[in-house]
C-alpha cells in the first residue's frame, strides 16, 4: 500500500534545505479544475464556517452576553471518488468538527456542502437516514462507539436494517452480516458475531465499526483518527483495511489524523489545518517532503521520520522553531492565526487574512504571505512569539 512513497527519493540524494520556498506558479489555477476531476468529487464543502456560542463568565445584567469559538472557519475541501484525503493538525484545530460538519452531526454557521454537485440541506428523520447511506463517519475510539451490552451481531444487524440491506429472510440477514465481517478480515465470522465489545481487541473492535459504516454500503468514509487509540503494532493493519476498502469499493476517505508521517504513507492528498483554518494542501508526497508554510513546518519537524529527505550533509537543518501555543478560538488573532509563533511573520501577516497561493507543483497551495510574490524576502518577527 503506497508502498512507492516510502521509497521515493531524489535522483541525485538530495534536496532543498527545509526552509527553501518553493517557488509560486507563474500560471496558477485552481486545483481539480478540469472536468474529469470535478466529475471525481464526490463529497464537497465550500466556505464551510462553523462557531459554537458560549456564554461569558462574567454576564451583563440581562445575562445575554455570549461569545463564540470560532472552531472551523472558511474551510473548502474535495474528496474525490477512489482516493483518500487527509485532514492533519493539531488537538483543537478543527479536525473532528470538519468531520461532524460533513456528517452533519452539527449544523453550518455558513457555507455549503454538496455531494455529487449537489447542495445538501440540513437534514433529519429519512432524509438524514439517506444521506447516512452515502457518507458514514468511523469514530476515534471504537469501544466508546459500540455499546457495550449489545453484541457484534446486533451492531451489524441494526445498522443492515436501518439502511435496508437486512434481506427478507433470517438466512439472507447471516449471509450479509458474514459478508461484513469477512470484508473487514474478521474470520470466521460466527467466531466474532456473538462477542460483546469488551471481548474484542482494540484492533477488532475498530473493524467492528469499520463494518458497521459498511453496512449502509456508503461512497464517502470519514476516518476520524481510526488508529489513535490503537496500539502502534496493529495500526497499520487498520490503515491496510482501510486502503483496501478505497480501492475495491471505490469510497472517497477523509483521514483525519495529527500523524502527519502517517498521512504521508496512506493518503493520496494532504491538507494541513491551524486553528480552524486550512493553510497548505496538495499531494501528500509534496506536502510533507515540500512543507510550503512555517506550520506544516512544524508539524514535520515533530514527527520522527527516518525517511524524510535531509540536508547535504545527512542531517536535517536545523531552522528557528515556531514557538508558543496555539490561539485562543475565542478571540483568534487577526490576520494569519499562526502569525504569533511563526519565526517568518511579516507585519502584514498581522493584519491581514492571507489568500491560498498556487505553488510550482500542480496541487500544492499555501495560504502565507511569503508567496505573495511582492512581498519581498520575509523578516523574521522579533517580540517573543506567544499568544
Amino acid at each position: 500500500m503506497h508502498d512507492e512513497k516510502s521509497a521515493v527519493t531524489p535522483e541525485d540524494g538530495s534536496a532543498a534545505p527545509r526552509d527553501a520556498r518553493p517557488a509560486v506558479r507563474q500560471d496558477a489555477r485552481p486545483a481539480g479544475a478540469g472536468e474529469e476531476d470535478r466529475a471525481a468529487v464526490l463529497l464537497e464543502a465550500r466556505d464551510v464556517t462553523k462557531h459554537f456560542r458560549v456564554r461569558r463568565t462574567g454576564r451583563d445584567v440581562l445575562g445575554r452576553t455570549t461569545r463564540a469559538v470560532h472552531a472551523v472557519d472558511g474551510v473548502t475541501l474535495e474528496l474525490r471518488r477512489g482516493r483518500v484525503t487527509a485532514l492533519v493538525g493539531e488537538s483543537g484545530s478543527g479536525k473532528s468538527t470538519v468531520a461532524r460538519l460533513l456528517a452533519q452531526l452539527y449544523p453550518l454557521t455558513s457555507g455549503e456542502i454538496r455531494l455529487e454537485g449537489k447542495p445538501v440541506k440540513a437534514a433529519r428523520g429519512r432524509r438524514f437516514r439517506a444521506y447516512c447511506r452515502r457518507v458514514q463517519l468511523i469514530f476515534q475510539d471504537p469501544f466508546a462507539s459500540l455499546n457495550p451490552v449489545h453484541t457484534v451481531r446486533y451492531h451489524l444487524t441494526r445498522a443492515l436494517k436501518i439502511h435496508g440491506r437486512a434481506g427478507a429472510t433470517k438466512q439472507e440477514l447471516n449471509e450479509a452480516l458474514t459478508a461484513l465481517l469477512e470484508r473487514v478480515q474478521l474470520t470466521p465470522a460466527t467466531r466474532y458475531l456473538d462477542k460483546f465489545p469488551h471481548e474484542l481487541s482494540g484492533g477488532q473492535r475498530q473493524r467492528v465499526a469499520i463494518a458497521r459504516a459498511l453496512g449502509a454500503d456508503p461512497s464517502v468514509l470519514l476516518a476520524d483518527e481510526p488508529v489513535s487509540m490503537l496500539d502502534v503494532s496493529i495500526r497499520l493493519g487498520v490503515l491496510n483495511l482501510l486502503h483496501d476498502l478505497k480501492d475495491r469499493l471505490d469510497l472517497a476517505i477523509l483521514y483525519i489524523t495529527h500523524d502527519i508521517a502517517s498521512a504521508r504513507y496512506f493518503a493520496d492528498e494532504t491538507h494541513v489545518m491551524y486553528a480552524g483554518r486550512m493553510v497548505e494542501g496538495g499531494d501528500s508526497e509534496t506536502v510533507t517532503q515540500s512543507p510550503a508554510h512555517p506550520y506544516t513546518q512544524l508539524l514535520i519537524a515533530s514527527a520522527p521520520d527516518p525517511d524524510r529527505i535531509t540536508g547535504e550533509d545527512g542531517e536535517e537543518p536545523a531552522d528557528e522553531e515556531p514557538t508558543g501555543e496555539p490561539p485562543s478560538l475565542i478571540s483568534p488573532p487577526d490576520g494569519c492565526r499562526f502569525h504569533p509563533r511563526c519565526p517568518l511573520a511579516m507585519e502584514r501577516c498581522r493584519t491581514e487574512l492571507p489568500p491560498r497561493f498556487d505553488l510550482e507543483t500542480p496541487g500544492h497551495w499555501a495560504a502565507c504571505w511569503l508567496y505573495d510574490g511582492t512581498a519581498g524576502p520575509a523578516e523574521p518577527v522579533k517580540e517573543a512569539a506567544a499568544t
